[in-house]
């Protein structure tokens, strides 16, 4: 498990330069293809988030501070879960990423979010 962690963390970080610079196609190969996006009152499947990354406002473009974190990394075996911080300009949120490892290789297989309560 000494190199899962790493790995996981370097996958979450791309995905906070995917979020920041809004680029869908950085984002997609992190991602399962069959992985939904599920928040209060919404569900979405990933090429419908995907569109939506690519057509809002980039954080990056429009000078919104790069403060995403890792809050946490839960390993078992061939599964994940990290807890992250997302502040992005239509809302601070905390994702949890489920991740698998199928083939030796990580997926994000379920993405939950939500804004962020204080």
């Amino acid at each position: 498990m000494d190199t899962e962690q790493p790995q996981l963390e370097a996958m979450v970080n791309e995905y906070f330069q995917g979020l920041h610079t809004g680029d869908a196609e950085r984002l997609a190969p992190l991602f399962h293809r069959d992985c939904v996006l599920k928040a209060p009152g919404l569900r979405r499947t990933l090429d419908e988030w995907l569109a939506d990354v690519a057509t809002r406002p980039k954080p990056a473009h429009i000078g919104h501070p790069e403060d995403y974190r890792i809050l946490s990394v839960e390993l078992a075996g061939s599964q994940a879960m990290v807890k992250v911080a997302c502040p992005l300009p239509h809302g601070n949120f905390t994702d949890y990423l489920g991740f698998l490892k199928e083939d030796g290789v990580w997926k994000i297989v379920n993405k939950m979010y939500a804004p962020a309560t204080t």
